[in-house]
């Protein structure tokens, strides 16, 4: 696969994914795996999903902020891991940017709720797998 048509592949599994299995390092250094519903992306670089403040996974990443995505789609047997660093945002005008009416159930303060957090991710490197081919790159 050249590089281009891998980059094409990947963007276009995470468009067809709302969701995305993030990893954290838990205690003892073990791998932490949770699905967790993306607010937003630009291009395959950056990704942010909400959370709240108090959860394990906030914790993990604030102890050590190496992190991985993988997307998905079983039917297609393709595959998309990105790994990089989340960082831990309570920037109120970011918070207030990504804020939807309807998370007043996870966080009944609203933007303004410090249980509210929003996670940035931002990748290094993607393996993106498919029709049996893997392909390593960089992301810029």
């Amino acid at each position: 696969m050249e590089l281009e048509q891998v980059l094409e592949g990947a963007r276009a599994l995470v468009g067809r994914n709302r969701s995305a299995l993030v990893g954290s390092i838990g205690e003892g250094g073990y791998p932490n795996i949770k699905g967790m519903f993306r607010v937003e992306n630009h291009g395959l670089k950056d990704f942010f999903f909400s959370t709240n403040t108090s959860s394990r996974r906030v914790a993990q990443f604030g102890q050590d902020g190496r992190a991985c995505l993988y997307f998905v789609d079983f039917e297609k047997v393709e595959g998309l891991m990105l790994i990089g660093d989340m960082e831990i945002v309570q920037d109120p005008a970011v918070k207030s940017r990504f804020w939807q009416d309807w998370w007043t159930r996870y966080y009944p303060l609203g933007p303004d709720d410090p249980d509210y957090s929003i996670l940035h991710f931002r990748a290094h490197q993607g393996n993106y797998y498919h029709s049996l081919e893997k392909k390593w790159f960089e992301i810029r």
